[in-house]
């Protein structure tokens, strides 16, 4: 009993001996680096094995910061862990604080590190654009860089609220939303002329002086000035009302109600409240709901619900202070930032966000006033966006289980990946695969395979799907010999029979990863949805009941990716439809090619020209002419 009881302990010591190597090695390698590590502000990557960023901090100090990680009784379970990883350090200095923490922000959105608080699904948010470069000002809805002379407002929440409000201005002001294509080549009114969403610029209804009224009358609403465009449409109404005008009359009454109707629809909206953000944190189960109030002169501009990634230990303070140093990292901060919790580092933010915009920011957490009523109205928003979510969350925790238990898995999958293949006859192969898991589909995991070996027979879907396993695994196999990181499925799912599975099944045997779960999903007769069935390796084909949670879960998951295989096909074939016999000479760039193509009028005269025609075209010389002559003229 006495040696039994002392294997036992040696066993215990062996385990933590075993726990305690990997940490110890971590701490060895930060000690290593602090021989020459300076004692300036700057900002630190921890490296995994495979140099994958683990975590992207800031200091004042580095120096002392990076000491802080090399005593363990000082660290929470996760940075021990995040220390037991790390097996190399990048470290950047700057001049001061405030720039380390911009900088921060921009590796951690950059990198995305698996320890860091993550702000998730930060999509560019969509702006109105008025193009004044033209005589006739289009406006139109813009997301991502702005890089033109032209006047943005914004951001608004969604694309939702950014149509929402075109459509009042294009009652309200009859701005043109046309391309510029399509305005010059323009011989008669369109349809938006018609229905008075539009004053016809392109074919003259309306003179130039008027329509940048109009434009004007537009950025005053747009700058929040709605007060004084409402008075002086309202005066114009009666005028022409007193002229006896009253079909003019009419159109300013319309153009009144327009206006109107966006204060009737914004539930929340005062001149009082000038430009700002109004930013609520809500937490609960560990998870956090930030929601976001978009408010410029005075408008509301729609909102928006963000669940950022962290730990669960994570306090509202260092969430917020990380969501909005990553929130504006690629915005235009307004004035005022409301908050309805403290903030970590507050003074240091607010520095930071100055110093980016050259203007004084201000974070503030208001106790009383139209402000805090805001802030709650917000906060009730996040909390019922995360309730929701961790009902959704519950209901998919469910499902993964009924999933695992139907395919035999040890334990709900934690990374499901879905391929699909799309062809037309064989022409543009393309595989596709998709990715979900307990918080639904992961779109920035999403791959597309273009189908590359020219031994596959046109239409040889087998051939297609190993190709496509065979790069997938083969390159996970390089990049994570160990299989130690979360790119590994937990189950694959395959659109498509028993060959499709065999298929798979081979290849996977062949890289030596065949203990990974897969199965298939052939469609029913007819390709009717709910008579599905299932191929699983060692078991006979089945089905599910048609109201199976289960089954509409799989045929979710095996439609994204159908959808997501079609999608990248259209693209190729679109692209490919663009392409001109031009691109594949050498040493044809955009300029000389339309240099040729206006000179010639088609790319086939080009291919069909002389050397001596060539030679004529500006900016093409005798050795130019030789090699686009030659490039056409290879079989002779």
């Amino acid at each position: 009993m006495e040696e039994l009881d002392h294997n036992m302990d040696q066993a215990t010591e062996q385990e933590e001996q075993a726990e305690l190597r990997p940490l110890a090695r971590g701490i060895a390698v930060i000690k290593e680096q602090l021989r020459t590590m300076p004692t300036m502000p700057g900002v630190y990557r921890m490296l995994d094995e495979r140099g994958n960023v683990l975590y992207v901090g800031k200091a004042k100090n580095l120096k002392a910061r990076l000491t802080s990680y090399t005593i363990p009784g000082n660290l929470s379970q996760r940075i021990l862990r995040m220390v037991s990883n790390t097996r190399s350090l990048v470290v950047v200095t700057t001049h001061t604080e405030v720039e380390a923490l911009l900088l921060e922000a921009n590796l951690i959105k950059r990198f995305r590190p698996h320890y860091n608080i993550l702000l998730k699904d930060d999509k560019a948010f969509p702006y109105v654009r008025l193009d004044t470069s033209h005589p006739f000002p289009q406006i139109m809805k813009h997301r991502g860089a702005r890089t033109d002379d032209a006047e943005y407002f914004g951001p608004f929440a969604s694309a939702g609220a950014v149509n929402k409000t075109l459509n009042i201005l294009q009652r309200a002001f009859l701005l043109r939303t046309c391309s510029d294509s399509v305005f010059a080549s323009r011989s008669r009114p369109c349809l938006l002329f018609q229905i008075k969403r539009c004053s016809a610029p392109c074919v003259e209804r309306i003179s130039a002086a008027d329509y940048a009224a109009l434009v004007g009358q537009a950025r005053d609403f747009l700058a929040g000035r709605s007060q004084s465009v409402k008075d002086m449409l309202s005066k114009r109404m009666l005028e022409a009302s007193d002229a006896l005008d009253f079909e003019t009359a009419a159109i300013y009454r319309d153009r009144l109600q327009a206006l109107s109707l966006v204060q009737s629809t914004q539930e929340i909206s005062s001149s009082r409240l000038g430009d700002m953000d109004a930013i609520a944190a809500y937490q609960a189960a560990g998870q956090t709901c930030v929601q976001v109030f978009f408010f410029r002169n005075g408008q509301n501009w729609g909102d928006r619900a963000f669940f950022p990634r962290h730990d669960k230990a994570e306090g509202l303070d260092e969430i917020l202070a990380a969501f909005i140093g990553q929130f504006y990292d690629d915005k235009t901060p307004p004035r005022e930032i409301l908050v309805n919790h403290t903030v970590a580092e507050q003074a240091l933010l607010e520095e930071a966000l100055s110093l980016k915009t050259g203007r004084r920011i201000r974070i503030v957490q208001p106790k009383r006033s139209e402000r805090r009523g805001l802030l709650r109205t917000a906060e009730r928003n996040a909390q019922v966006a995360l309730e929701r979510k961790l009902a959704e969350s519950s209901t998919q925790a469910a499902l993964l289980e009924k999933l695992a238990e139907l395919f035999g898995l040890d334990a709900p999958p934690r990374r499901i990946e879905v391929y699909d293949n799309s062809h037309i006859s064989g022409t543009r192969a393309l595989g596709a695969m998709i990715v979900a898991g307990p918080e639904g589909f992961e779109k920035n995991q999403y791959r597309k395979f273009n189908i590359r070996s020219e031994e596959i027979t046109p239409g040889d879907d087998y051939g297609m799907m190993r190709e496509v396993m065979t790069r997938r695994f083969g390159r996970l196999l390089k990049e994570d010999p160990a299989r130690a990181g979360q790119a590994w499925p937990d189950l694959v799912l395959i659109d498509g029979g028993l060959g499709q599975l065999n298929a798979v099944r081979e290849v996977m045997a062949q890289l030596g990863v065949g203990d990974i779960p897969i199965a298939a999903i052939a469609k029913g007769p007819d390709r009717n949805a709910g008579r599905e069935d299932f191929y699983l390796p060692g078991r006979a084909p089945f089905k599910l009941p048609p109201g199976s949670p289960v089954l509409y879960y799989v045929q979710r998951l095996r439609d994204e990716a159908h959808r997501f295989a079609i999608g990248g096909h259209r693209a190729r074939r679109a692209k490919d439809t663009r392409r001109s016999i031009l691109d594949d000479v050498p040493g044809i760039g955009p300029r000389r090619k339309r240099a040729l193509l206006l000179h010639f009028g088609s790319a086939q005269a080009v291919a069909s020209a002389a050397i001596a025609d060539l030679e004529e075209v500006p900016g093409i010389n005798r050795a130019t002419a030789r090699v686009i002559y030659n490039h056409f003229h290879e079989s002779h």
